[in-house]
């Protein structure tokens, strides 16, 4: 069983960004704030005695399924909910092999001894990346923000979705395709990085 510290370093060290994940599904930053908070009060509620090895994948699904829920309120409130396939261009595999983690590592301290316009053009493209995740379909964000955010492997993130594995390696490379067009589109050249 685990003591409340050890829930509330849990929930510190995730509350950053389980924020950015549910500001990308709301694009409302209030909203946001209240999904991740209702998500933690749950967990804390629900699975505070849990072991704490299973707070994490827990964490995940309560988040996922907060987000969800947000969502069908605002289709219910609005009656109409914004369809972000559009975004998706199909039959598009020419950017099949590239891999966004290793176009865009970057860990803490990494600039240090790097030039300023390095740095710069990192952080410029950064916040493209962070508008063109935006854009994206939201199972395939959510799918990619687990995998390569959070970094759950396939089951885990099947098991947070719920979803198969084989629907997680479809979204997360569909993600990474569209991510990759865009960034292209953009004028960044991730051959060159």
């Amino acid at each position: 069983m685990a003591s409340e510290q050890e829930l509330s370093v849990f929930l510190r060290s995730v509350e950053k960004r389980a924020f950015k994940r549910a500001h990308f599904a709301t694009q409302n930053p209030d909203s946001a704030l209240d999904i991740v908070q209702e998500s933690m009060i749950r967990l804390a509620e629900k699975y505070g005695d849990h072991d704490a090895a299973e707070w994490p994948l827990l964490f995940q699904r309560i988040l996922t399924n907060a987000i969800l829920d947000w969502h069908r309120r605002q289709k219910v409130r609005a009656g109409w909910m914004t369809n972000l396939s559009d975004f998706r261009h199909e039959g598009d595999d020419s950017d099949a092999d590239f891999d966004l983690l290793e176009t865009l590592e970057v860990e803490v301290g990494s600039g240090h001894g790097e030039a300023a316009d390095r740095l710069l053009e990192r952080a410029q493209t950064l916040e493209i990346l962070e508008t063109e995740i935006r854009r994206l379909p939201e199972r395939q964000r959510e799918a990619f923000l687990l995998r390569y955010w959070e970094g759950l492997d396939v089951a885990e993130t099947a098991e947070a979705m719920g979803c198969s594995e084989g629907s997680v390696k479809t979204h997360c490379s569909r993600a990474t395709q569209a991510l990759a067009k865009a960034l292209r589109a953009r004028g960044v050249d991730h051959e060159n990085r």
